[in-house]
């Protein structure tokens, strides 16, 4: 749509959504037409899974999946990969080029692995370069991986952690990628008791870099989705509503955008950072600088997508969503592909879902 407030909307069952709920920016499509990718994002809140991207008349088009507690997302060629309240799920891309999923789609995500972790309250996911998902139990403050026999296979914990358990003690959430190993992670807190970064959600937020232990900058109000770009690591200030730009050799930082939300997930593209932001759970922020960051530019808060220039800071194109859709998780750039479909993640219906490689019927 080309209007000032291209528009989408809700429908009450998986699929595409209709018009009325979903508002963007009028350059939104252009801009997806443009750097010829389309975006993943994922709300635990709705427990869904977004695909938006642009159909071949110019228009948007988003497309959704029911996921219980979908949170952390990572795309990467032909793969997605996520996670949810009890499972990291593997999807693939079943297209060849040229072919179309229902005449309009150009890729169609079908789920191929699912492992079960049980309740890890799994934030980030990610693949090392090796292939190797990484994902971030917060509730037992470590980054993991796969396992063929358990549930999960700690591979890192931050060294003030004692010992693993199932108390969220630092509120380990997010974690940064350098040349295709994860190299930095954030924490609300530095403490070693069950919750106890509750307390500190104020200041006491981390950047740490995983090789060492060490502590690169703190001081943050609820750090998030640390990504790593061009020598500097990228951060979500969510207690501040900040995207902020940190020197790994000095712990300097440099606030690059505010953004009228919660943040919390990150991707960069090609000079550009996608952030997802999230209304508040209770009518404010009461008790983060959130709150007087809003009433100091004047702005009010909302749930969707900002895509912000990194060179000059500008939010230059952006998604709102206007309906029951309250908070956003996780946002992944999906290359190779303009307009993305995702298959239920229903047994039932994907019993008669059944793809073989071409040239075999």
């Amino acid at each position: 749509m080309s209007s000032a407030e291209s528009a989408v909307g809700r429908k009450d069952a998986d699929g595409p959504l209709q018009a009325g709920s979903v508002a963007c920016s009028p350059g939104l499509t252009a801009w997806l037409a443009r750097h010829r990718i389309s975006i993943a994002l994922t709300s635990y809140q709705a427990g869904q899974v977004f695909l938006l991207g642009r159909f071949f008349d110019g228009t948007l088009s988003l497309y959704r999946r029911d996921c219980g507690r979908a949170m952390g997302v990572w795309a990467q060629d032909r793969t997605l990969v996520f996670g949810s309240a009890v499972k990291i799920w593997r999807l693939e891309n079943v297209l060849n080029p040229g072919e179309r999923a229902n005449q309009r789609f150009d890729a169609l995500f079908v789920p191929r692995t699912v492992h079960v972790t049980g309740d890890m309250d799994i934030h980030e996911v990610a693949m090392e370069a090796d292939g190797r998902i990484v994902f971030v139990a917060t509730r037992y403050a470590c980054l993991a991986t796969l396992s063929p026999t358990h549930s999960f296979q700690p591979i890192w914990k931050p060294p003030f952690i004692s010992r693993l358990a199932a108390e969220d003690r630092c509120h380990l959430n997010g974690m940064a990628l350098e040349n295709g190993s994860v190299r930095y992670v954030t924490v609300c807190a530095t403490t070693d008791t069950a919750e106890g970064w509750r307390a500190h959600r104020g200041t006491g937020g981390a950047l740490i870099r995983t090789t060492d232990g060490a502590v690169i900058a703190d001081g943050f109000s609820m750090p998030h989705s640390p990504r790593v770009h061009e020598g500097a690591v990228y951060v979500l200030e969510s207690g501040r509503g900040y995207l902020v730009r940190v020197d790994p050799a000095t712990g300097q930082r440099a606030d690059v955008a505010f953004c009228p939300g919660f943040l919390r997930g990150l991707v960069i593209h090609e000079g550009y950072a996608l952030a997802t932001l999230s209304l508040p759970r209770s009518i404010s922020f009461e008790g983060l600088p959130l709150e007087q960051e809003l009433k100091r530019h004047g702005e009010t808060p909302h749930c969707g997508l900002a895509i912000i220039h990194l060179a000059s800071g500008r939010i230059e194109e952006w998604v709102r969503f206007d309906t029951h859709i309250r908070e956003l998780f996780d946002v992944a750039v999906v290359r190779g592909a303009t307009c993305p479909m995702a298959a239920s993640l229903r047994d039932a219906e994907l019993a008669d879902l059944i793809t073989l490689p071409q040239g075999e019927l």
